[in-house]
Parts: C-alpha cells; sequence; structure tokens
C-alpha cells in the first residue's frame, strides 16, 4: 500500500497544473491533501470524482482557506472530520479514515506565525491531536498521522536553523511538543529510512529557495510503533512540481 501526502497550496490551483495526470501515474492507494482551499460544492466532477478514487473532504467554514481531503481506493470503514472541537473543526484541518488495518489521520496543522494568540491555537490544537491519537491508541487501533505539521523538528530539518530560532515552525515549545509526540509511541518514519542532511519538504518561493534547496522539513508520516515493521520505504517526491510543498510518500508490506 502506498500512501502520500501533500500539501497542495490550493486544489484547483493544483488541477491547473496537472494534478489529475500525476494522481493516475502515481497511483497512490490512499492521498491525503492538505490547504485545499475550496469546498466541494465549488469543484468539478473531475477532483470529487476521479476513476477509482473515493473522495472525503473537510472545509474551512471561511472560504479559500484551509481544507483537508483524501483520495483512496479503497472504501474506508468509517471517515469522521475533525475533533468536535469547533474552534478548530470550523478552519477543516482533519480527516481520520479507517481501514481495517489502521487509522489514517490526515492533517493540516495551524501556522503559528501570525502572533501570540495563533501560536496559543496552534500549541491547543496540538494538544488535541495527541489526545485524540492517544484514544485511537487505547481502542486498539494502529494509526498514520499524516500531513503538514507547520514545525520543522530538528536542527536536521531546515537548511538554516541558527537563522530561524525565533521563529514559528521552530520555535522551542513547538519543537517540544513534536518531542512529546515522539515519546508518547509515534514514530518519524521517513528518518528510520534517511538519516542525513538535505531533505526537505517546503521552500518559500518568493525567495526561489527551492533552486538552491534552501527548505524546511515540515512534511510528515508518523506512525505509531506497531505498524513500524510494515513500512517498506519512506521518500520525498522533489521533482513534483505544482506547490510550495511536494509529497512525501510512505509504502506499507
Amino acid at each position: 500500500m502506498k500512501i502520500l501526502s501533500w500539501n497542495v497550496n490550493g486544489i484547483r490551483a493544483i488541477q491547473n497544473k496537472g494534478f489529475l495526470g500525476w494522481l493516475k501515474r502515481e497511483k497512490p492507494d490512499v492521498l491525503g491533501v492538505q490547504e485545499t482551499k475550496a469546498k466541494p460544492d465549488q469543484l468539478d466532477m473531475f477532483l470529487t470524482r476521479p476513476e477509482g478514487y473515493h473522495t472525503y473532504w473537510h472545509s474551512a467554514v471561511r472560504p479559500g482557506y484551509s481544507g483537508v481531503a483524501i483520495f483512496t481506493k479503497e472504501k474506508p470503514l468509517s471517515v469522521k472530520t475533525g475533533f468536535d472541537i469547533p474552534r478548530f473543526d470550523d478552519e477543516g484541518r482533519v480527516l481520520a479514515a479507517e481501514y481495517p488495518e489502521f487509522v489514517f489521520l490526515n492533517i493540516y496543522f495551524p501556522n503559528g506565525k501570525s502572533g501570540a494568540e495563533r501560536l496559543k491555537f496552534k500549541m491547543d490544537f496540538y494538544a488535541a491531536t495527541m489526545k485524540f491519537t492517544k484514544k485511537l491508541k487505547t481502542q486498539g487501533k494502529k494509526v498514520i498521522v499524516s500531513g503538514d505539521y507547520n514545525t520543522a523538528h530538528k536542527e536536521i530539518d531546515l537548511a538554516r536553523p541558527k537563522e530561524n530560532e525565533g521563529i514559528s515552525g521552530f520555535l522551542p515549545i513547538e519543537r517540544a511538543w513534536m518531542d512529546q509526540w515522539v515519546a508518547d509511541g509515534q514514530v518519524d518514519i521517513f528518518r528510520k529510512f534517511h538519516k542525513e542532511a538535505g531533505h526537505y519538504s517546503w521552500w518559500d518561493m518568493k525567495t526561489g529557495a527551492r533552486d538552491r534547496n534552501v527548505g524546511w522539513r515540515i512534511d510528515y508520516h508518523f506512525v505509531t510503533q506497531d505498524l513500524v515493521p510494515r513500512v517498506k520505504r519512506a521518500w520525498h517526491l522533489t521533482d513534483v512540481m505544482g506547490s510550495d510543498h511536494c509529497p512525501v510518500g510512505i509504502e506499507l508490506k
């Protein structure tokens, strides 16, 4: 099973850049996309009902903002939108699809750069994610939590750590939550296969940072410990253009 995650920075924009052709060529079993910036009724049937896929959407109340979607070949046993916390759910950030073998969470975590209030919102959202995932694990579920975490965990995860120590996305409080997330049993599966520096998933397009590979690794697949033996490989699709993020993938046995 191939699982991909991609912050597309606008599903309608990416459609015009060859998204559906890419989906047909790549053939993921499950694809989680973040930052769709659209409601399903604004989209054509080629996006909402692509050949061979079921799709599920969680859109923000605010137009043109946030939003996540799942494209899946196998119909899930169930799909849940949000955490049942209105201030988070109104932003359309969470889809949880349950399969016989695991639960797949596709999450677009908040950005905290706009100020102290928004940073608190982000940290509260992180806490809600932890609580939601713990509940699934106490029910005996294996869990994959994929998406744009909006935080680079360690210095190796961004090209210029010293220059960004005071920037949201690499603040001590955000990185401490990532430490706690790992301590609680979630595994950054990409790092099981790639220990070296230079792997990033987001680049500032305004400065042409992608051409120079001056980026941040903020898109992850975290899996629970019981799924680690089943992951065959993890990789970044850095040659896929169209967004300021690239897709990230894992393959399960």
